[in-house]
Formats: structure tokens, sequence, C-alpha cells
């Protein structure tokens, strides 16, 4: 009960009012995009939004999601700065500041969450975004993301394949 009030209270202080619409891709210059570690394909994934963004001359960035218990003898196979961890979350989910600074450092015009599922580490992350145009694979409660691109009924897409799927449509708005 506490964890939840805290959490829709921390939701209503940080999140950013900027009006968020559809962009053509002509209009994003930047762009943000979020995906899981635990994803078994999130290299190829990784390779796919880089080469997106590179041909589109898009100034882009890759926030990991990885909430894998990490052994001592373990190395972290993403940049520390650009990845949310288990420890980067306080005791209600909310990612540290510092996490959430970076993010919005870039000022993205696009932001892509290729996580299926929207736990809170991803909710307040996107509704804490000054993002124009913001493309996820599931809504979040008050329509956050301009655009929704859902798996296919009784199919569970991977994140490259969706990051596909979610290109397709990006290059088809005008």
């Amino acid at each position: 009960m506490i964890k939840e009030f805290l959490r829709r209270r921390s939701l209503r202080k940080d999140a950013s009012v900027e009006p968020t619409a559809l962009l053509p891709l002509q209009a994003v210059t930047s762009a943000v995009a979020f995906i899981d570690v635990r994803d078994p394909g999130f290299d190829s994934c990784k390779n796919a939004i880089m080469a997106f963004y590179r041909e589109k001359g898009i100034k882009g960035e890759i926030f990991f999601f990885d909430f894998r218990k990490i052994d001592k003898g373990e190395r972290l196979i993403t940049s520390i700065n650009t990845t949310v961890l288990l420890k980067d979350l306080n005791w209600y989910g909310r990612p540290s500041r510092e996490k959430a600074r970076i993010m919005l450092e870039g000022n993205p015009d696009l932001l892509l969450s290729l996580l299926p599922v929207a736990d809170y580490p991803l909710e307040y992350m996107v509704r804490c975004s000054t993002a124009r145009f913001k493309v996820g694979r599931g809504q979040l409660p008050g329509n956050v993301f301009d655009l929704v691109a859902l798996d296919p009924p009784g199919q569970a897409l991977s994140q490259a394949d969706a990051f596909r799927e979610i290109v397709k449509l990006l290059e088809k708005i005008q």
C-alpha cells in the first residue's frame, strides 16, 4: 500500500509535461531505446538499433534494463552508465536520479521501449522522458505511448523482431 502510494507520488512529481505526438523519421534527430538484457537476442537487437540510428542519421542511445542477480565474479556486459541494475532501484522500484538524469541529458526526440512488459522502473523512465514521440510494446495507464506495437495474438516476439516491426511502422509515418 505504501509502496503504491510512493510510486504514484513519484510519477506525479517527476513525469514530463512535454506534449508528445507522432513524428516522421525525418524530424527525428536523437533517440533513446530501452531493451532488456534478459532477452536472449538482446545483442542482435542492440546491433539492429545502432544500425538503424546510423542509417537514419540519428544520434542515439540505448538504455539496458538488467535486473538479474549478478555474482561478484560476473562482469557486466553493458555500459554501467546506460544500464539500470537492480541495485540502481530504491526500495519501491524507482530508478536512481543519476540514471534518469543520464537518460534525460540526451533530450531525445524519439523514445523506443522494446520491453514487452512495463514494470514500474520502465514506466518511471518513460514518463520522465521529455521525448516528443514515444513508442512502446504495451500501453501504460494514461496513454503514455503515442504508438503501440502489440505482439500478434498467441505469439511473443523477441525484442529484435518487435524492433523490426516498429521500424516498418515508423517508416510509414509521414
